[in-house]
């Protein structure tokens, strides 16, 4: 069933043509991934679809089922209204149930006048809607995002939090199309993983931004691509994207050797001279320029990035015994390394566990800590922040990036100037000289990521270096960094960005790092292999050597007895406990209930088998001869 269809979509920003004449179709059973560059209007394009915007020119057509909800970019709204509140905004008669009982619930607290009656209504309202369901389902995505305190105020969470929030109110209300704008971002990987379970299952078509890689292709069905105000259309996740776009570009390629060929044969025409060239038609001067333009910007793309490393002494950063306590929770301790050179390390471990506060140590900004980390003389740090995007807003994109390097050097003595890079780094040349003002958020983070790259640096921190930043961005950064000749320092939730770039994984939990060679793939090895309970191990006892033991009870003999019975029906409960916990993936709050009940059986069955050892023991030792 068709939902939504943009016809001759075009939209423009200033003078800037953003894109023109596009026309898409969203069906039902549509899971769409919309990719492209930043600043290339993927946001732009999907509030258009949501509504949200106006095209200059084109318009939407929706299906009368249509029932769209829209994740934004940006942050929502910093109030006073609590997360449960913020959640059920709107006036649907369902959100106002909800919203009536909450506010029953806290004037039966309070002991308002007339309480008892407002609680009554509220309920008989809820029970008529069938709002329990609802609210249950808020909460359980709330705790999964964790948003355990849903009193907390807007104006109280961070910007993370706030997202978290949005997030769970685009997944909450009932909808037939999603539209979600970077969902991933400021989430860890067990919230992603199960966000991605969500969204697989949900019955529900879908489009989405996201740079991760890993999502595209677990979840998404279609991919859009917005190139150079064009939409190209590929069916299939993110990996056959790459295989179909790779040859749509060997097609392209050809083209271009084709141009090539007429570029060389028209340049001979134009050395005739002005003489020859003015018994010529104009137009055919004009298409040797912009043939010529377009040759170029294909040599640009094809430039390599081997440069030339700042000085790099033997010794770079030694840590030994760090740890760091903070308002009295240990963060980490008795954390030792030596850094090498080949060094290209991940940092993984869920939000607030740490990362940050161990990549600001390393960078000299802070320095209440016990334990010794000593940096080598010749040592040049760059160290990309995540939360520290204070850009000048009225310099120009080029004299910023000018500011922190004219130019790399390659080995060959070469130089890439700052304005190739800015090239490389997909700006096109017409931004070079626009105020950073007028740029896309994530236009300034490429542009900021871009300023510490062009230090003269000779070791890497990447705090969060993808979030915001369109996937052709990644990939050129993933480029830079293959070519980069020291070690480089990385905290990422994107998995597929540390699987291309890392050789060692450090895990942080329980405030200890944990070495793991190889990358993301390597890491989630490590979980399958790791121990889900570990059991304490038993001290050992030394038995009296000539003492017989006692015999078998009446009733340890029944018990020896029924046992093996019982564990068996343990066994086959958790076995179709495992079943139905399967069929309920989606609803969370059926799975908080399972997973109660499994923890139980698994309890009473870990208890019955060590008896059942205990009892075996008991008789074996019994009929041993002494």
């Amino acid at each position: 069933m068709l939902l939504l269809e943009g016809k001759n979509l075009t939209q423009t920003y200033g003078d800037k043509t953003i894109f023109s004449q596009l026309s898409l179709s969203i069906s039902d059973k549509d899971k769409i991934g919309l990719i492209g560059i930043n600043g290339s209007g993927k946001s732009t394009l999907l509030k258009i679809l949501a509504g949200k915007i106006s095209p200059d020119k084109g318009e939407c057509l929706t299906s009368n089922k249509l029932n769209l909800e829209y994740l934004s970019q940006d942050l929502p709204e910093c109030n006073d209204l609590t997360i449960l509140e913020a959640i059920f905004a709107g006036t649907s008669p369902i959100f106002m149930a909800v919203k009536a009982y909450e506010a029953s619930l806290i004037a039966l607290e309070e002991k308002t006048k007339m309480a008892d009656v407002l609680f009554q209504k509220a309920t008989e309202e809820m029970d008529r809607l069938d709002g329990w369901r609802l609210e249950s389902d808020a909460r359980a995505i709330l705790s999964k995002l964790g948003l355990n305190d849903t009193t907390r105020k807007m104006n109280t969470l961070s910007g993370g939090e706030r997202k978290k929030v949005a997030l769970a109110s685009a997944l909450i209300r009932p909808s037939n199309l999603l539209l979600l704008d970077e969902p991933t971002n400021h989430l860890d990987y067990d919230t992603i993983v199960w966000l991605e379970k969500t969204l697989k299952e949900k019955n529900c078509a879908l489009v989405l931004i996201t740079h991760d890689r890993y999502f595209l292709d677990r979840i998404c069905n279609t991919m859009l691509e917005l190139e150079n105000g064009r939409l190209y259309r590929y069916l299939g996740n993110y990996t056959t994207y790459l295989n179909e776009k790779a040859n749509r570009l060997a097609l392209e390629d050809e083209m271009a050797r084709k141009k090539e060929r007429l570029y060389k044969k028209e340049l001979m025409w134009m050395k005739k001279g002005v003489e020859a060239r003015r018994t010529k038609q104009k137009a055919r001067i004009e298409r040797f320029y912009l043939l010529e333009d377009s040759l170029e910007q294909q040599q640009n793309a094809m430039l390599t990035l081997d440069f030339k490393q700042a000085r790099l002494g033997k010794k770079i950063i030694e840590i030994e015994n760090l740890t760091k306590v903070r308002d009295n929770k240990v963060i980490f301790k008795d954390f030792s390394y030596v850094f090498t050179k080949d060094d290209a390390i991940a940092i993984l471990g869920k939000n607030g566990s740490g990362k940050s506060t161990l990549f600001d140590i390393l960078a000299h900004l802070d320095e209440d800590f016990t334990g010794k980390v000593d940096f080598g003389e010749t040592l040049s740090i760059g160290y990309y922040r995540q939360h520290n995007l204070d850009l000048d807003e009225t310099m120009t994109v080029i004299d910023y990036v000018r500011e922190h390097g004219e130019y790399i050097e390659r080995k060959d003595g070469s130089k890439i100037t700052a304005s190739k890079m800015l090239e490389l780094f997909l700006f096109s040349p017409s931004l070079k000289n626009n105020k950073i003002a007028y740029l896309s958020g994530g236009e300034k983070r490429r542009l900021y990521l871009l300023s510490i790259l062009m230090s003269k640096i000779n070791m890497l921190i990447l705090d969060e270096p993808t979030n915001d930043l369109d996937i052709p961005t990644i990939q050129v950064l993933e480029d830079f960094l293959d070519y980069f000749p020291g070690p480089i320092l990385i905290a990422s939730h994107d998995r597929y960005f540390i699987d291309r770039i890392a050789n060692k994984v450090f895990v942080l939990e329980d405030a200890t790092l944990r070495l793991i060679r190889g990358g993301f793939s390597d890491y989630l090895t490590y979980l399958d292999e790791k121990p889900q309970n570990p059991q304490v191990k038993e001290k050992k006892t030394t038995k009296a050597p000539l003492q017989k033991p006692q015999k078998l009870s009446w009733q340890e003999q029944k018990d020896l007895e029924s046992l093996p019975l019982e564990i068996a029906m343990l066994e086959k409960s958790l076995q179709n406990l495992d079943e139905e916990m399967a069929r309920y993936a989606t609803d969370a709050t059926k799975l908080i209930t399972l997973q109660e009940e499994k923890n139980k059986l698994s309890n009473d069955l870990e208890e019955k088998m060590l008896y059942w050892l205990s009892l075996e023991e008991k008789k074996e030792a019994l009929n041993t001869p002494t």
